[in-house]
């Protein structure tokens, strides 16, 4: 009795007795869209929690808005349009666009908000509901693309999945078709296949090889990327081949290449190319890229590459829920270089024309011809691997590690490089749990093909997600011109320069809505509704890398913040903006509420609704956030 007197008296939330159970709510049946009104929590067998639901309502910013561009409480078309070029900066909206935007609110006539003045008006709440829609997104891909398509392959950061036939860690889930397809859905232009021969020796399966995954059939793959390689993007699907064949199974390839593809294979007229050819003159191709393989050896796990996948002990319960926060970019990668190296795959990598390697066997002729992008680390160390050749372009493949290395002291000489070769750069051999790296250290150096392992989930990859939004989620973003020019002394860009702040983002988190309609109601708490806040920050360069937080709203499914946030950015170019909702736990882990990125260069500006994703990149139905965006 003590107990429940104290637990009456002393907490901070009142309590009351309910003869509801703790899932039902109070609800207003002629209000749809805000159904709740009051909501209780069972505290124990006898007492209930009952909290007062708040109703989602315009921002003050926001009232204040309507009444500037309003006449007696209703916004015309014309009204709207001068709102859309003002405030919005949509410089050129024109009278048919706002009326396009008050047409699409005739759905919301069934709630009594939208005004009947022969349809042509909105009122607050329209106005609010508006604004807080989907047809008012932060980045418009309706758009398209929208950049420059005609550059060289070189010209361009690359959609690129890593080992892309997994479906889960690296060392013993299944190799199949199924990742291959989520992946081109999604966008993804580079899909990575490491072939080897089947136990028979006489047919070719798909596996991670020297582990325990089970094989799946090349000829199911091809199948499959043909079905879906242009369901998201009409632009080139590249496939990189990791090949331990031999030459009478590359044969079988070459064979079931060109009869699954036919005339949408892309074959060149030379063996090496002297610049590579565009996305745009390459719409619905296939293109093959790899190096010329290494004799046949056996599949057994050798010592030293078992102990480099001990990941010394650590296991995927060190990271959060959520994915481990993104590493910063100073510095070398921390850990034993031995270890973390052991798989790169291309660490022994040779000139495809030198051909020295005493393991070496020639190439099938007519699997050479297939090959469309060369591959190769020729010999002589980074000098020479970085060299520049006018006659020919090329692609080359550093682990992460190896390029934080090179990066150190050599990072011009990479931007140089990719100015008209490709990168690749790939995860180390030591991310057996598929989890994946900081993609930016690549993107700033001009790597086009920054490699990640699709099939997870966690901050890394959500930037990859963040950036593919960029020019339509075509799989092709164009680099900034400063990674593709040089100056009269030859001079490039300096990844490690400061530089000035070039643009000044500000972001103000209004508010957020949907959590109780797309999750269980004792979901973030059993006795409580939930504690929102929203981290908001910068992924980029060095000097642009920044994360903030808003204040926590306690006890409220629809929190109102009203934070503004500056950031000053130096490269806003290769800039990408984070947000991040979670609930806070006094006594265990944060839980997750909801993410996305945004593409600087691509936010729009002015008052928008950013609809947030879980974490494997799947949008929500209904939780968003309404942000607004100003650059000065």
């Amino acid at each position: 009795f003590i107990f429940f007197f104290l637990l009456l008296t002393l907490s901070p939330k009142p309590l009351q007795f309910s003869p509801k159970s703790s899932s039902e709510t109070e609800t207003d049946p002629s209000s749809p869209r805000s159904t709740m009104s009051k909501q209780t929590y069972r505290v124990c067998f006898c007492f209930r929690r009952r909290f007062r639901l708040a109703v989602a309502e315009a921002p003050d910013e926001i009232r204040g808005f309507f009444n500037r561009y309003s006449e007696n409480g209703l916004m015309s078309a014309d009204h709207l349009r001068r709102f859309l070029v003002e405030v919005q900066k949509q410089e050129n909206a024109t009278l048919e666009d706002a009326q396009a935007a008050i047409n699409s609110l005739q759905e919301l006539k069934h709630l009594n908000i939208l005004h009947h003045h022969r349809g042509q008006s909105l009122n607050l709440e329209t106005f609010f509901k508006y604004l807080f829609g989907d047809i008012n997104p932060p980045i418009d891909l309706k758009r398209g693309v929208q950049q420059d398509m005609t550059a060289p392959l070189s010209h361009y950061f690359i959609y690129t999945g890593h080992n892309s036939y997994l479906t889960g860690n690296q060392l013993s889930s299944d190799c199949s078709d199924v990742p291959i397809i989520q992946a081109l859905q999604r966008g993804v232009r580079v899909i990575e296949l490491d072939i080897w021969p089947n136990s028979n020796k006489d047919g070719i399966e798909v596996l991670h090889g020297r582990t325990l995954t089970t094989p799946v059939e090349l000829i199911k793959c091809l199948r499959s990327i043909k079905e879906h390689a242009f369901t998201a993007s009409d632009y080139p699907v590249v496939i990189t081949l990791e090949d331990h064949l031999t030459p009478d199974l590359q044969a079988k390839v070459a064979e079931m290449v060109t009869q699954t593809f036919g005339d949408i294979l892309f074959c060149p007229d030379s063996d090496c190319l002297k610049e590579f050819p565009s996305p745009e003159s390459l719409k619905k191709r296939i293109i093959i890229s790899t190096k010329p393989p290494k004799e046949y050896m056996s599949a057994a796990v050798p010592k030293d590459a078992q102990e480099g996948d001990s990941q010394n002990g650590k296991t995927a319960s060190d990271e959060e829920a959520w994915g481990k926060e993104v590493p910063h970019l100073e510095g070398p990668a921390s850990g034993n270089d031995k270890e973390e190296t052991e798989e790169d795959e291309d660490d022994d990598e040779e000139d495809p024309d030198e051909g020295v390697n005493r393991f070496q066997k020639s190439l099938a002729p007519e699997y050479r011809r297939l090959i469309a992008i060369h591959a190769g680390k020729p010999k002589g160390g980074m000098d020479e691997c970085l060299k520049v050749d006018p006659e020919k372009v090329r692609r080359l493949s550093l682990s992460e590690q190896q390029l934080e290395k090179v990066a150190e002291d050599r990072g011009t000489d990479i931007v140089r490089f990719t100015q008209r070769n490709i990168l690749r750069v790939y995860p180390k051999g030591t991310r057996i749990t598929s989890s994946n790296y900081n993609p930016l250290i690549g993107w700033m150096h001009g790597a086009q093909m920054v490699a990640f392992n699709m099939q997870g989930f966690g901050r890394s990859l959500w930037l990859m997600h963040g950036m593919f939004k960029s020019n339509g989620g075509c799989g092709y973003v164009k680099k900034p011109d400063f990674l593709l020019k040089s100056g009269p002394n030859n001079e490039v860009f300096d990844p490690r320069a400061t530089l000035p702040v070039k643009t000044t983002l500000k972001v103000r988190i209004y508010m957020g809505e949907g959590w109780y309609y797309d999750f269980r109601h004792t979901h973030f708490d059993q006795y409580s509704p939930p504690d929102f806040y929203t981290r908001v920050g910068i992924a980029g360069v060095p000097a642009d890398v920044v994360m903030k937080k808003t204040k926590t709203i306690e006890d409220n499914w629809i929190p109102v913040w009203n934070e503004e946030f500056e950031f000053q950015l130096t490269v806003p170019e290769l800039a990408l903006l984070r947000l991040e909702v979670h609930e806070y736990d006094m006594s265990e882990k944060d839980d997750f509420g909801g993410q996305t990125v945004l593409p600087v260069s691509e936010i729009q500006s002015g008052i928008r609704a950013v609809p947030l994703h879980d974490r494997e990149g799947k949008k929500y139905n209904n939780v968003k956030l309404l942000v607004h965006f100003d650059f000065v």
